[in-house]
């Protein structure tokens, strides 16, 4: 985009219409009207991709990869077998001695191709014949009951069964 603007430049069109053509905003035609002024054609081209480098060289990411696959019980976490966002950031502070956040973490797996698990919280004790023979007795006496069978209104102002309706109101013979 920023090449066709610096190409319009050239042939001294205005920002204002640059920014028609491109459908781009006129701050923006304005802005890379400045830097082709100052810069030339070079002063538009990319920089490559925003936002903070990565932290790990392509062959540590290599590394936390192989790491990633040995699966977080070779790495000490034997309860279960996910690795989770902080588990990953652990194991790159551990390994690497690089400090990530949680979310750094994430994004990084992703561009490992992995992908962050949740655990499912269990207790440890839980005995699963104890709980369906809980779920059978008690919770069917203690659970409340539904709403009844009964018509109802949906409206809030003026509760009224559709049985209370004049028979000539809309609606009334849809039943």
């Amino acid at each position: 985009m920023r090449m066709q603007a610096a190409e319009l430049f050239e042939q001294e069109i205005k920002p204002p219409e640059v920014a028609r053509r491109l459908r781009v905003s006129a701050k923006s035609a304005y802005q890379w009207h400045q830097l082709w002024r100052n810069g030339g054609v070079q002063a538009l081209a990319s920089r490559g991709p925003s936002g903070s480098r990565c932290r790990l060289s392509p062959r540590c990411l290599e590394k936390l990869a192989a790491y990633l696959d040995e699966g977080p019980a070779a790495h000490g976490w034997v309860e279960d077998q996910v690795w989770t966002a902080s588990r990953v950031a652990t194991l790159i502070g551990r390994k690497f001695h690089v400090s990530y956040s949680v979310s750094g973490a994430t994004r990084l797996m992703h561009r490992l191709g992995f992908s962050p698990q949740v655990p499912a919280r269990r207790v440890a004790e839980r005995e699963e014949q104890a709980v369906t023979v809980w779920k059978e007795a008690t919770w069917a006496e203690v659970k409340e009951p539904g709403r009844p069978a009964e018509a109802t209104s949906a409206s809030r102002t003026k509760p009224a069964s559709p049985a209370d309706r004049p028979k000539d109101a809309p609606g009334a013979d849809a039943e």
